[in-house]
């Protein structure tokens, strides 16, 4: 049986509209109301991508995404009224893989639902090199979806890895935020220009040494960003 895509919604109507327009795209649903009965869902049948209100009456969203992440690696949507930097930040760094705001288009959420399930399928670096980076300080490997920095492996998740493996094939190339869009999330939405901007913010707390002062990944304002490491030979 396929894996089910759990929808986490308290608002019953929300959660209504975004099952009908799911299945009609071909993807079973199972409903959960809080997030107690979410986490009992997805330890009873793993899902296959969590759409999570993070507003819900029993447990905060973000409390939700550590318990699942737990049960499983699957890709998680958070869908929510909160649209700050900081707030998506902050969820980016719990693990989320996007981020869709109140009100929305089902239409929309569905083609997210797809592209994040497309993104997440590791297939289509297969055959890259291993690239190495100032000496061996930082690693990055396609075949196998991982980033080592000091010989320490990095826990990123499937979309941040797309961002970075973008900007590392290219060095020294400034990207637009359009085209780091385009490249490592597959679609462009008004908004996602900040969404490239969040990720950004949660990779060099992960990679670089004081990510105010970052050596890998520079700002170039006005325009995008820069991956500045040296390619070892």
């Amino acid at each position: 049986m396929i894996h089910p895509v759990l929808v986490v919604e308290d608002d019953r109507k929300i959660a209504r509209v975004v099952k009908v327009y799911l299945e009609e795209a071909g993807f079973r649903v199972v409903h959960a109301g809080k997030g107690k009965d979410a986490i009992e869902s997805a330890l009873k049948e793993m899902p296959l991508l969590v759409i999570l209100d993070l507003m819900l009456p029993d447990m905060s969203g973000e409390e939700v995404i550590q318990e699942l992440k737990e049960i499983g690696d699957f890709p998680i949507i958070m869908l929510t009224a909160k649209s700050s930097e900081e707030e998506r930040v902050a969820g980016f760094a719990l693990g989320a893989d996007d981020y869709v705001v109140k009100p929305f288009s089902p239409r929309e959420l569905v083609y997210r639902v797809k592209a994040v399930l497309k993104r997440v399928q590791k297939t289509d670096l297969k055959g890259t090199e291993t690239m190495s980076f100032n000496n061996g300080l930082l690693i990055i490997d396609g075949q196998s979806y991982q980033v080592k920095k000091k010989g320490r492996l990095v826990n990123l998740t499937p979309t941040e890895f797309k961002v970075l493996f973008s900007l590392t094939s290219t060095p020294n190339k400034v990207f637009t935020r359009d085209e780091l869009v385009e490249k490592a999330l597959g679609y462009q939405f008004e908004g996602y220009e900040r969404s490239i901007d969040a990720h950004i913010k949660n990779i060099r707390q992960k990679i670089e040494d004081d990510p105010k002062s970052p050596t890998f990944i520079h700002t170039i304002y006005g325009v995008g960003y820069r991956f500045s490491g040296k390619k070892d030979d």
